[in-house]
């Protein structure tokens, strides 16, 4: 929950508990006595139409799953500011006999105060639980922040070894260029040899027939 809204509601609860003391007192008053403490009442109903506003305000500009249930609160809160308002133009009017008067003592003022304090108790039910889903959705942020920050670090973790399989595959064409060339180098030399030993034979014969013609010749003379 908004800390403001908060602050706005706490205030707004002190102000209420006074409005219904002063209504309750004020009705038993007559003359200057009353009509200073209907100036009291009066202040302290503009005072919490102020803080009303200011919770609506402070509402409608949260998220939606919050504001949802902080309107239905501001509806009860409204309400009770109407009664107030409702209850100051019958205090104001000077129509209420004596009868009227303890009758609202006993029984009208008792039940603004009951409601009042249920609305209140509804209150702190309302913001401890608005307190653990605060919580929780915190602490589903903090997973999402470390789910987000694993990303980060595999994703990091494949682009170092996507590099390290590029490189062993530059590597490795670099080793299949070098057995091409050297398969090459190799057929050569054997082509070399190749020759090289045919040369030699024919050397060989040559010289074989040039040892068989000489002893020929001489054997013969």
């Amino acid at each position: 929950m908004s800390q403001g809204f908060e602050r706005y509601e706490r205030q707004y609860c002190e102000i209420s508990a006074n409005l219904s003391k002063k209504c309750t007192s004020a009705i038993a008053l007559d003359g200057e006595q009353k009509k200073q403490k209907l100036s009291e009442i009066k202040s302290g109903v503009e005072e919490a139409e102020a803080l009303v506003k200011k919770m609506d305000l402070e509402a409608r500009s949260l998220p939606p799953n919050v504001k949802s249930s902080l309107l239905v609160k501001l509806r009860e809160y409204k309400s009770d500011l109407n009664n107030f308002k409702t209850e100051v133009k019958r205090i104001t009017s000077g129509n209420l006999n004596a009868t009227a008067r303890d009758e609202l003592l006993e029984a009208g003022m008792a039940d603004t105060l009951t409601a009042s304090a249920d609305q209140r108790s509804r209150l702190m039910m309302s913001t401890d639980h608005l307190g653990r889903t605060t919580d929780r959705i915190k602490d589903s942020r903090r997973t999402i922040l470390e789910t987000e920050e694993l990303g980060v670090s595999i994703l990091q973790d494949l682009h170092g070894q996507r590099q390290s399989l590029l490189r062993a595959h530059e590597t490795l064409h670099g080793v299949d260029d070098n057995v091409g060339k050297s398969k090459k180098i190799l057929t050569t030399m054997t082509r070399r040899m190749n020759r090289n030993k045919w040369t030699i034979g024919a050397i060989i014969t040559v010289l074989v027939l040039a040892i068989i013609f000489i002893l020929y010749f001489k054997l013969t003379r």
